[in-house]
């Protein structure tokens, strides 16, 4: 079992709070995910999160004009300059205070950052800028009087614009200029939210927090601004002190009155020779009109207010985002109503429109929803949201194709996990699900509920066509399928008893009691030839159950402490117990002895919470696991708990064999061991000093006491980082982790691993390709499995030819068939070669299909069955629409021939054919 796990893709959280993007190509999404970032490709389908993480949530983030580069700034103020080709962080910078926005200039050279009341101007790293040292400070300008919200930068990336709190808008040059310095556009009442130039001019539009629109028209033409270069020598001087002052403190620019910038220019164009023929024209704004867009959703809703803005400058559309979940569409400079839509009841937070704009990207950060609306069509092109509340348990489908996923907001989602995205929600619980589980044949998985029922969902259908109910209301805490997917069983809460139904007939077969405290786990064996079950509760106790065959008979087995969760090893052999006191204990099921015992609580680790009273090493006391899962060889077991780390220990050694800390974000509480001392005064933590607003009865920061998952109506806390459940994928690839930060998922990445079997000193590439070369298939075979180099396989595989490979293959040792099939499901994948690999799988299996223990290579199986499944689902879309197409080309054949026979002879050649036989000859012709 190897654990090179690394971070794969994140799933279950699709966005939190922050900008979005499109890329330049216009084909993805690209999301911050808390202290993440996603890409959603729209084209192909499928999401992919970067192996990048901050320490806080990013909230600002801006791509480069080519698409390359991506800067994302989380909220303390930590940017981070993202390599997007190579997936890595090439840069870091800290500006030490919250950024409010960020924007790289349409010719890639800059870009500037709003913070509090400044604007920073840096050079883009890059060929365009000829800079490659990054993070280099151009300019700073400091003209607003509030904090900045927003900025945009002209089509040819000459003039800066600044929105504010302040209720005005500056525009700044970035060279110096004769005929402009500094101008600030007013007439606003509230808070700019969005500024934005036109395409080929200087006209802007701007927008502010109570939905107030402005058009404004420049006085002069883009190329009539005249740099301060130009002008000659005599001018400069008498202008030096114009020349000298420096945008970094933009005061006196702003100090000065029209009639002052007027007589400078006129003394520039009297004093100077050259310049008398020419006109200099000073840049002002005129504003055409004003507008009240927020006036439409007021009528709903009085307390309405603009929240976010985007405008495409080539089609001319103006989208406005709303608090009531509303979104407008407005075409400029007529400002006309063209499309509105509602999309939820919570505010949205970023719009952001594609490179052609017909697709528009929205998202809420209150319901963690990411939408790609198609305006024209009135259609989604992408709608995925998260669990609202905490995501409560996972479990993988028996192929590893699909994750189920139970939430405290009564939701049940279905995952892809190669696409990364939730294809189908069941919403019929009316209560936080508890459990999910999956069927043996993959045809259906079950949840628990507190609202005291346990529900069936078909897969293939998306429905849900059987609910199981006790005799009195029950919150069930556990639920599990038996192997041959015929009974379903699931643990109560409140009422201590097992309930067990047929899934076929709905009914309640056996009531199991015994059990003096809430049961907290159970599970089926998972051989096909054991019918056992075994539970664990609160009351220190493990019950053996055979429940088909003995009905309430059972085994009881006395606990250490309070037994939390159990897992079942794949052979049925063994199951793992963790209890309160933070061990795991596995127990053999035939002689209900204990072969193995895990001190845990030291390596579950723990955080110390803003506004805990006591030390984390002392609330370590309290910790336990309370999700574990074997791995698919049963070696190994994965555990984790109330804390940011992930265990595997080795079962038969008791010995942890590795440790992953799922996040680093201090956005969630109790991720540090030890509260930062700045938060620590006299009065001691800073923290548990309530924060209210102006008026009484506002916003609360700390909770109240003894809640851990939130008071939404009251207060608003910090969630506390938590693994809430834990899976491995029946291959034995990946794993996959419920936690606070959405469903991770850890695969290993076996490319550049370099992992020999059986070598010996004449296993050599150059060896395997002289047996390549002298067509010695087999050797070459042998050794390349010895050697374990993908690239080599594969070059051994793709040059046996296709009638040798049965010969091949039935030459090869039993210790080569395993390897052999893990090499086939990975080449399944990827290659294009499917009929080859195909033939390759059937011959194998054909041949050493009657030798192969299925149990031992279990995962290899699977590996091989996800892989022919997942083509055989890509290929059977291509087909059946192949087949539809060459119906209807052949229908439409057929019509058109049928008409081209029934149609009569042209008009025109008939009419030619009467006047021949019309035709008299005259007398002239006779003659």
């Amino acid at each position: 079992m190897k654990f090179q796990y690394k971070f794969q893709n994140l799933l279950g959280t699709v966005y939190r709070n922050g900008d979005l993007l499109f890329t330049p190509d216009g084909n993805s999404v690209i999301s911050p995910v808390g202290n993440r970032v996603t890409i959603f490709d729209l084209k192909n389908n499928k999401s992919t999160t970067l192996p990048v993480e901050s320490r806080y949530n990013y909230t600002s983030l801006d791509l480069s004009p080519n698409g390359c580069t991506l800067i994302a700034i989380n909220e303390e103020g930590e940017a981070h300059m993202i390599s997007l080709i190579s997936q890595t962080i090439i840069h870091k910078y800290r500006f030490k205070r919250k950024v409010r926005c960020v924007k790289f200039s349409p010719d890639g050279k800059h870009f500037a950052v709003c913070k509090e009341n400044n604007v920073f101007v840096f050079k883009a790293p890059g060929p365009y800028s000829g800079e490659y040292n990054a993070f280099i400070m151009e300019r700073v300008f400091h003209g607003a009087y509030d904090e900045t919200t927003c900025l945009d930068w002209s089509f040819d990336s000459k003039i800066l614009a600044v929105g504010s709190k302040d209720m005005a808008t500056k525009l700044y040059p970035i060279d110096k200029y004769a005929n402009f310095r500094i101008c600030s556009l007013g007439n606003h009442t509230d808070a700019i939210v969005g500024c934005f130039f036109e395409e080929n001019n200087y006209d802007i539009t701007t927008i502010s927090k109570n939905g107030q629109t402005c058009i404004w028209e420049c006085s002069i033409d883009p190329k009539d601004l005249v740099p301060l270069d130009m002008v000659p020598s005599k001018k400069k001087k008498r202008n030096s002190s114009e020349s000298d002052e420096d945008d970094v403190d933009a005061t006196k620019a702003l100090e000065r009155t029209e009639e002052e910038i007027t007589k400078a220019l006129s003394e520039v164009n009297v004093n100077d020779e050259d310049s008398q023929n020419k006109d200099i024209s000073k840049l002002f704004y005129k504003r055409l009109a004003r507008h009240y867009l927020a006036d439409d959703v007021r009528k709903e809703n009085k307390e309405a207010v603009l929240t976010s803005a985007a405008y495409h400058k080539k089609t001319k559309i103006l989208v406005t985002g709303y608090s009531t979940g509303a979104f407008f569409i407005h075409e400029l400079p007529d400002v006309n109503i063209i499309h509105s839509l509602s999309i939820s009841e919570q505010k949205i937070s970023s719009i952001s429109l594609n490179n052609t704009g017909d697709w528009i990207a929205l998202g809420c950060s209150g319901l963690g929803q990411l939408l790609v609306w198609e305006w024209q069509s009135e259609t989604y092109v992408l709608k995925q949201q998260g669990h609202s509340n905490n995501m409560s348990c996972i479990t993988y489908s028996t192929d590893g194709q699909l994750l189920a996923t139970g939430g405290e907001d009564g939701k049940v989602k279905l995952w892809n996990i190669h696409s990364g995205f939730c294809f189908v929600t069941f919403s019929e619980h009316t209560n936080a699900v508890t459990a999910v589980a999956f069927s043996g044949n993959k045809k259906f998985f079950v949840s628990a509920s507190l609202d005291s029922t346990v529900r069936a969902f078909d897969i293939i259908r998306y429905r849900n066509f059987r609910t199981f109910t006790s005799t009195r209301p029950v919150q069930f805490s556990c639920v599990a399928v038996d192997s041959s997917g015929e009974f379903v069983a699931a643990g109560g809460q409140d009422i201590f008893e097992i309930y067990l139904w047929s899934v076929k007939t709905g009914r309640l077969l056996e009531m199991l009691a015994g059990h003096e405290g809430p049961v907290s786990s159970l599970a089926f064996s998972p051989t096909l030839t054991s019918t056992v079950m075994v539970s664990v509760s609160w009351d220190k106790t493990m019950k053996i159950w055979d429940t088909i065959e003995k009905g309430s008979a059972h085994e009881t087995v006395m606990l250490a402490s309070d037994g939390i969760s159990l897992a079942f090893k794949p052979d049925g052999q063994e199951v793992a117990v963790a209890t309160l006191n933070g061990q795991i204990s596995t127990f053999n099921l035939r002689t209900s002895q204990q072969v193995a015992s895990i001190e845990g609580r030291n390596d579950l680790g723990s955080g110390r919470s803003e506004t805990d009273l006591i030390t984390a090493k002392k609330s370590l006391e309290a910790k336990s696991f309370t999700s574990l899962c074997y791995s698919a060889d049963g070696e190994s077991l994965i555990a984790g708990g109330q804390s940011k780390n992930v265990c595997i220990y080795n079962v038969k050694e008791a010995l942890i064999l590795k440790k992953f800390e799922i996040t680093q974000n201090r956005s969630l509480d109790a991720v540090d061991d030890f509260i930062n001392r700045r938060k620590l005064t006299e009065f001691d933590n800073i923290a548990l000093i309530e924060e209210r607003e102006e008026t009484e009865g506002g916003n609360v920061s700390i909770k109240l006491p003894g809640v851990r998952k939130g008071d939404m109506s009251a207060r608003t806390i910090k969630p506390e980082v938590r693994v809430f459940s834990l899976q491995f994928s029946p291959t034995g690839q990946t794993w996959a982790a419920a936690t606070s930060e959405g469903l991770l998922l850890y695969g290993l990445n076996n490319s550049y691993m370099f992992d020999p079997w059986d070598l010996q000193i004449g296993i050599t590439p150059k060896a395997i390709k002289d047996y390549i070369h002298d067509n010695d298939y087999g050797n070459a075979l042998k050794m390349a499995l010895k050697l374990n180099e993908t690239n080599l396989i594969q070059e051994v595989i793709e040059s046996v030819p296709i009638k040798d490979i049965e010969l091949l293959v039935g030459d090869l040792e039993e210790k080569y068939i395993q390897r052999l099939l893990v090499v086939i499901a990975t080449f399944l994948e990827n290659s294009r070669h499917l009929e080859y690999y195909v033939c390759w799988a059937r011959h194998v299996l054909t041949f050493h299909g009657p030798k192969i223990n299925a149990q031992k290579i279990l995962p290899t199986l699977l590996a091989l069955e996800k892989s022919l499944l997942r083509k055989n689902e890509q290929i059977s879309k291509i087909c059946d629409f192949n087949k539809y197409t060459l119906q209807y080309v052949a229908h439409l054949g057929e019509t058109l021939s049928k008409k081209e026979n029934n149609e009569p002879k042209m008009e025109v050649d008939s009419e030619e054919e009467n006047d021949l036989e019309i035709r008299e000859p005259s007398d002239e012709e006779i003659d």
